[in-house]
């Protein structure tokens, strides 16, 4: 039989999904960048709720403009979604803190530690095999956050315990997907984190809210916006490239990171953390490897 898709289309289905995964990353990048600058005078509580009501807003559209109501059903594991979604908040408003705390380059490499965490996870809540090559990445992955959380001191602790914990979440929401595998649709999934997520923050907003400038309502919209922006990106990159590429370009963002950073706070990371960061982002590679690997076995 003869392959539907013809080698141009293929070809273009790659172009698509390689240009929609380096924007799905710049674009996640500038809703942190938004995050830490508005940080100076506002909650990250706040400033999370802005971002999950915005990034909500297409979905409200999809249901009850354009009829998709199917993506209010929760078919068979509402504790898993919700449970998810609560996770989800937490880890974006600790995401927001180590930023607050930490300049651009040095949260962004400790935020890649997510998929060290998951082999871990793995073992313990979904039984998975991980293999030595994988168990390797892990232990040299973390012996690069110790290089970077040097002894001299000039790294933020609580910004790094933020960071570490930021990305334990993330990988902990990896697993939580996993279980729930096929039996929810994605966009049912993402649209309870962020209906959760307003939630739960415009309980605390009365009393950690800031009255924004009109200069800071852009900004405050632009982090709902870039994030929204980021995760149709990421999901078109993820229909038309192999997820392995789409984890490989994502740790472009430190590129983008430094560049923010050195930019809008003249932040440039010391020697130690540009070594700290090759090891991080070395076995990261190595267990996408690994991965990629096991799955074409």
């Amino acid at each position: 039989m003869e392959n539907p898709i013809s080698p141009p289309q293929r070809q273009e289905h790659f172009a698509l999904g390689m240009w929609a995964a380096v924007a799905a990353v710049l674009s996640f990048t500038v809703m942190n960048v938004f995050a830490k600058y508005l940080s100076e005078n506002h909650s990250v509580i706040e400033i999370s709720f802005y971002r999950n009501v915005v990034a909500s807003i297409p979905f409200l559209v999809a249901i009850f403009l354009f009829g998709r109501r199917e993506i209010l059903v929760i078919q068979s594991k509402p504790g898993g979604v919700i449970g998810r979604a609560v996770l989800g908040v937490v880890s974006l408003a600790l995401t927001f803190s180590a930023f607050s705390l930490m300049p651009m380059a040095e949260t962004t490499v400790l935020l890649f530690t997510a998929s060290l965490f998951i082999p871990v996870l793995g073992v313990l809540f979904l039984k998975e095999h991980v293999g030595p090559y994988r168990w390797l990445a892990v232990f040299v992955g973390f012996a690069g956050v110790g290089i970077m959380v040097n002894p001299t001191g000039v790294v933020n602790l609580l910004g790094v315990a933020a960071a570490l914990s930021a990305a334990f979440l993330q990988a902990f929401m990896s697993i939580l997907l996993r279980h729930l595998g096929g039996h929810e649709r994605p966009e049912t999934v993402t649209f309870y984190f962020f209906v959760v997520g307003a939630v739960l923050t415009g309980l605390a907003l009365p009393f950690v809210a800031n009255a924004p400038t009109w200069e800071e309502v852009p900004l405050l919209l632009g982090v709902g916006i870039s994030g929204a922006v980021a995760q149709w990106l990421y999901a078109t990159a993820l229909k038309n490239i192999p997820a392995a590429v789409v984890a490989v370009v994502n740790f472009s963002s430190i590129i983008w990171a430094m560049a923010f950073g050195w930019l809008i706070w003249n932040d440039w990371p010391l020697p130690i953390v540009f070594v700290g960061a090759a090891v991080i982002i070395g076995a990261n590679v190595l267990i996408v490897w690994r991965e990629n690997r096991a799955r074409s076995a």
